[in-house]
């Protein structure tokens, strides 16, 4: 190989990487260096002035086995998932189906479901409290003037975590919703016309043709609803503060609770890394089962 071209080719690598490197920098920084640093830090006791932390291994998780705690939100967010993650879809499907027809007031509409998304989640957090609130909440008042008695929503523990999934479905329904609307677009009217001409129906157009092309985008907004079901913070700590009785903790706010509030950062540590792997595991599982059912244009 003549000089120049080896030359060229190291330039041309080197240039590869200057332009990798800023991206790579954030990621190690701010997703890889931190993932490390926590698998290591869950691996030590809690420390204090008196007694430094020390080397226990798996200590904590042994400790995290034996926490009622734990389990108690680990219950509410698979309850949690199970609630808000197939119903927002199948509301946002519904809703991007209505948007995608030729309607009056089309971009009105839009904007009416996807504005829920846009507010800010400890404003959403306060409008929801006004909706709950006993008595004089917007709940009660509506279930007084059809003389029913209203409840203690956020107060009950049979009713707290719904009345948390029915706050995250209206959150993230129009959220979800763009992003079927954009597949919708995308797909070709002749594909409707065709199916009215062999005589389908519209649900048989859409179990069989329309859904089908959907699954792309299915599996994108399912993996971000179920990083979203785990990751609520900021409305508990509006609405309930993991109460009553743990009926409303979640995992990620049981792991806040853990080191801003009983400042044990190594039990805190040991809660993450277990959430980043069950995260990692249901991610995976739903890729795998729904990749097969991916049909790529």
């Amino acid at each position: 190989m003549r000089p120049d071209s080896v030359r060229a080719n190291t330039l041309h690598h080197v240039y590869g990487w200057l332009l990798l490197m800023p991206a790579a920098i954030l990621l190690i920084a701010f997703t890889h260096y931190p993932t490390v640093a926590t698998l290591i830090n869950s691996l030590f006791s809690k420390g204090n002035i008196v007694r430094p932390s020390r080397f226990i291994g798996l200590g904590n998780y042994e400790a995290m086995l034996d926490d009622p705690i734990f389990w108690k939100a680990f219950g509410n967010n698979i309850w949690f998932a199970a609630g808000t993650i197939p119903t927002s879809m199948i509301l946002a499907i519904a809703m991007a189906l209505l948007v995608n027809r030729a309607l009056p007031g089309r971009g009105f509409l839009r904007m009416a479901y996807f504005t829920p998304t846009i507010l800010p989640m400890i404003a959403v957090a306060n409008i929801w409290l006004f909706f709950y609130t006993p008595e004089i909440g917007l709940i009660d008042q509506i279930l007084e003037t059809v003389g029913l008695q209203g409840k203690n929503w956020l107060g009950d523990p049979d009713t707290v975590l719904g009345a948390l999934i029915v706050m995250t479905i209206w959150k993230e329904a129009g959220f979800f919703m763009i992003f079927y609307l954009a597949a919708l677009q995308n797909i070709s009217p002749e594909l409707n016309d065709a199916a009215r001409l062999e005589g389908a129906s519209r649900w048989t157009y859409f179990r069989r043709v329309l859904f089908p092309l959907l699954m792309p985008t299915t599996l994108f907004v399912a993996i971000n609803a179920l990083l979203n079901s785990f990751k609520l913070v900021d409305h508990l700590f509006i609405l309930t503060k993991g109460g009553p009785d743990n009926a409303s903790n979640l995992l990620l706010y049981y792991i806040f609770e853990s080191a801003f509030s009983f400042l044990d950062a190594t039990y805190a540590a040991t809660l993450t890394m277990v959430l980043l792997a069950l995260l990692a595991i249901l991610a995976i599982g739903q890729f795998v089962i729904l990749d097969k059912r991916i049909h790529y244009r």
